[in-house]
């Protein structure tokens, strides 16, 4: 079985780049060059029928999903989305399925001017539905926030509520943090999007910028009906996840929606790039999703 850990670390070697590629394998979008004032951003992700969702959930809902989560990575790199590209594959569907699906992605995507420019169709060998979306974005030359950009002595912040993503629906209905991202793009230093679990995704920022997090578990705002186990990490949360020397007043007054100082970046200790109380390393199986 794959391992998709093990795959994120070895992509830097599978992968030639070139001068065209600002920021690679890595962060939340690939970051490309262009003639003029901005850098293209680039993403592809997947939903996958009894990993992301459930068969009974609408093919509406999957599609709307599908986009949302691309544009909360265009969100997580303090970009704008120009367009889409979306693909399908099914078995055991008819062809209402595959329109209501690609209805959902399109108009998702209307609500942020982001229309969705073409893509493909094709048929799986067993039953089900996979689907992947590619995103492309802009940003201003340089601006793109990455996740290496975490200094010692800054705070750790996320936006809105974690946990309980799924039974709640969230990860159908949530909305991306486009908003945000843009208006914190000029005053963080790292940023992603919690997708696979706050404490994985924590510690994949902390590794790509060479510190440790200490986390302040008892602050993290938790949705209605979340356990502390569950908000750390069963993920699809899509919050916004950074790190800043500005104090939590600062953002609570920028910010539409809720903020969260959760704990402080502090320097790297080794074999514990998130800890509990800047001493007590949090044990690898508590880490969230991981694709196998």
């Amino acid at each position: 079985m794959i391992n998709e850990t093990e795959i994120l670390h070895k992509l830097p070697q599978l992968l030639a780049l070139n001068p065209r590629i600002a920021a690679g394998a890595g962060d939340d979008c690939a970051v490309i060059n262009m003639q003029g004032d901005n850098q293209l951003l680039a993403a592809a992700d997947q939903l996958i029928e009894n990993i992301h969702f459930l068969p009974e959930t609408s093919p509406f809902d999957a599609g709307k999903k599908l986009m949302n989560r691309n544009l909360s990575d265009i969100a997580a790199m303090g970009g704008k989305p120009l367009t889409a590209l979306l693909t399908i594959a099914v078995n055991g569907r008819d062809t209402q399925y595959v329109e209501d699906f690609i209805s959902g992605a399109a108009q998702a995507g209307q609500i942020f001017d982001v229309p969705v420019c073409g893509g493909d169709t094709a048929s799986l060998p067993a039953h089900g539905t996979a689907a992947t979306l590619t995103i492309l974005g802009e940003v201003p030359q340089g601006k793109a926030v990455m996740r290496s950009g975490a200094k010692p002595g800054e705070l750790i912040y996320v936006t809105g509520e974690i946990g309980n993503s799924f039974d709640s629906c969230h990860h159908l209905h949530f909305v991306p943090r486009l908003k945000e991202g843009l208006l914190l793009r000029e005053h963080v230093s790292a940023m992603l999007d919690i997708s696979d679990g706050l404490l994985l995704d924590a510690r994949r920022l902390a590794e790509a910028s060479q510190v440790t997090l200490a986390l302040d578990i008892p602050q993290i705002p938790l949705r209605q009906g979340a356990s502390l186990p569950g908000a750390l990490a069963d993920g699809e949360d899509y919050e916004l996840f950074f790190t800043s020397p500005l104090k939590p007043a600062f953002f609570s007054a920028l910010l539409p929606c809720r903020v969260t100082c959760i704990g402080r970046v502090i320097p790297q200790k080794e074999q514990a790039l998130v800890t509990l109380d800047e001493t007590t390393p949090i044990a690898m199986e508590n880490f969230g999703y991981v694709h196998r």
